[in-house]
């Protein structure tokens, strides 16, 4: 094997260093954007236990999303250790959660994975079916909610509730129609762009479906925890849904704003005030995504610092004949 050119060696270390300190500066950036005195006065007036609950819930949903990258271990067949998936999976859905799919969820991926030893093509088959895993189980938990009129939607908002149960209903037919091509589809693989990609079968399928949805699930009790408790909890989960698309759709790192408009709109005729709302966001940004982008920090500067003894650990132990 070709050692790589010791230019190139310096550069990706510049790269590396640039974008922990982009990150730094972002996480400034939006420690800034954040009444810490709301937050703060929110946080000692919670009970105790609605707390640790929801940090509980916290460790459950990044263990969740770990197991999308155990089912594409599955789906790839590759042999990297499930402790070491489990880390790629929590340090990307941090990252992927502040700064984008395109960076946590694919170029994180790639970086990591590719410093354990997986090729490309096996990357790309795993984020594939990450993405699919937890889009999947959106679209089930949506088509539930948006269907059953679960949400509350406000006189004049830009989706009315008859086209919300349109959508909903077009949502399950989306998944009858996934499942019945897992279960009786007689073509199983498709090469896009040259990337080889299977069908998964009929019993991948659900546990894709159950596993996302539980990951939704607990996402939305954390709110409706911090919440306490003032709003039902589908019509938590259903805010939470519609704010997430908007969150993809409108493109900004970690919603920033997103989340907050889309909740005060929809829950303006609940018994939650404004500044209840905010400030259970604003604990949720901290629970959620801040502290764990925090350790997906260090947790990512000691796997490139562990990175090669591990590629070649990987690399024998896949070298090694069966039996």
């Amino acid at each position: 094997m070709s050692k790589a050119h010791p230019k190139w060696t310096l550069f990706k270390k510049i790269l590396t260093w640039l974008f922990f300190i982009a990150v730094i500066i972002l996480l400034v950036v939006y420690a800034r954007k954040i009444n810490w005195q709301d937050v703060w006065h929110v946080i000692i007036h919670y009970n105790r236990r609605e707390i640790l609950t929801a940090v509980a819930l916290v460790v459950v949903s990044y263990l969740t999303y770990g197991i999308y990258d155990l089912i594409g271990r599955v789906y790839c067949g590759h042999k990297l250790a499930k402790r070491q998936v489990m880390l790629v999976s929590f340090i990307c859905y941090a990252f992927n959660l502040t700064l984008s799919t395109w960076v946590g969820g694919v170029a994180m991926r790639y970086r990591l994975y590719s410093r354990l030893g997986l090729p490309g093509s096996t990357i790309t088959r795993i984020f594939s079916l990450s993405i699919a895993t937890n889009w999947l189980g959106y679209i089930l938990l949506s088509g539930v909610v948006f269907s059953a009129g679960m949400v509350p939607i406000p006189a004049g908002w830009f989706v009315g509730e008859g086209t919300l149960r349109v959508i909903g209903i077009a949502l399950l037919v989306f998944v009858a129609f996934y499942l019945a091509l897992c279960a009786f589809s007689k073509r199983r693989h498709w090469s896009v762009r040259g990337q080889k990609l299977a069908l998964p079968s009929l019993r991948m399928a659900l546990f894709q479906f159950a596993v996302s949805c539980a990951n939704w699930l607990v996402m939305g009790a954390i709110i409706w925890l911090l919440l306490a408790q003032q709003v039902g909890y589908p019509v938590v989960l259903g805010v939470l849904l519609i704010s997430s698309i908007a969150g993809v759709i409108i493109h900004i790192p970690a919603g920033i704003g997103v989340l907050e408009a889309v909740f005060l709109a929809l829950l303006s005729g609940q018994h939650a005030s404004h500044g209840a709302i905010i400030a259970a966001l604003l604990a949720y940004r901290v629970l959620y995504f801040i502290l764990p982008l925090l350790l997906a920090l260090v947790l990512y500067l000691w796997l490139e610092s562990r990175a090669k003894q591990l590629r070649e650990k990987n690399q024998r132990k896949m070298e090694k004949p069966a039996g």
